[in-house]
């Protein structure tokens, strides 16, 4: 509905497969910088071309659980006339004030931001989605979006349930202490792990090879731990990984678990 044919996305090259694919259905241009490379973006967007600019990018990355440069990003798009379309389905809930996202972890205005998606099935812990933005931004969606106008809308006992579970998100933020303790313990616990770096819940394991990884998974699963593993197409040759997903739900003695299973195995 925002980006049409001949317009021009910078996308971040690992965004999630479902940014990919809503690039492509729009007819834009698209245009991959390296990840986190603000450099490589500055150079795409320097060389300019007709439509309208725009960078679309993750706040926190699915498969690394790092977070995007939103405020490098946001100085780009403003130099270049660019908007930027930001996915916080890792976010919220999770980073910044009230789990306020990206925006709030950087402390930035969220006016710098044109449009912003969160999904109600991660902390929000139900169903659907949304779309955050200016008047103007809803107006159009509204009137514009096919997969929105003809989708039927979400059942109002999820819509209650969202509700509540946006005031649990708030007042939070005891378990998203207890999120960071155990990212750090568990880190503490297994320092020589190919950890890749994350500030966030999504902790990966690097492991290269696709059949390590499928290796690894299984043996944990054995000791009674769900970490799966992650292989290409979903991340390039060669960067199979366990993708270990942290819950403020967990125990410090889940961690330690953990972290005992990963050094046996390890």
């Amino acid at each position: 509905t925002l980006v049409g044919r001949g317009d021009r996305v910078y996308a971040d090259r690992l965004n999630h497969a479902s940014l990919v694919d809503g690039v492509r259905l729009s007819g834009a241009r698209l245009h991959r910088y390296r990840h986190g490379d603000m450099t490589h973006l500055a150079q795409w967007l320097e060389r300019g071309g007709r439509g309208q600019p725009w960078i679309i990018t993750d706040g926190v990355f699915s498969m690394d659980g790092d977070i995007a440069p939103l405020p490098e990003l946001a100085t780009l798009a403003q130099r270049y006339g660019a908007g930027i379309i930001l996915d916080e389905a890792h976010a919220f809930g999770v980073l910044g004030t009230e789990g306020q996202g990206t925006v709030a972890h950087w402390n930035m205005d969220v006016h710098g931001v044109d449009a912003i998606m969160g999904t109600l099935g991660k902390a929000f812990g139900v169903y659907g989605a949304f779309v955050a933005g200016s008047q103007d931004l809803v107006d159009l969606l509204r009137n514009r979006a096919r997969s929105f106008i003809y989708h039927t809308a979400l059942p109002s006992a999820l819509a209650a349930a969202a509700l509540a579970a946006l005031d649990l998100l708030r007042n939070g933020d005891a378990r998203r202490e207890r999120l960071t303790q155990h990212r750090q313990h568990l880190r503490a616990q297994v320092p020589d792990a190919p950890w890749l770096a994350s500030e966030t819940p999504i902790q990966g394991l690097l492991l290269g090879d696709a059949r390590r990884a499928l290796t690894v998974s299984a043996q944990l699963r054995r000791a009674g731990l769900y970490c799966p593993p992650v292989r290409p197409p979903t991340v390039p040759a060669g960067s199979a990984r366990l993708r270990i997903t942290l819950s403020a739900a967990h125990s410090r003695d889940d961690i330690e678990l953990l972290a005992t299973a990963l050094r046996e195995v390890l």
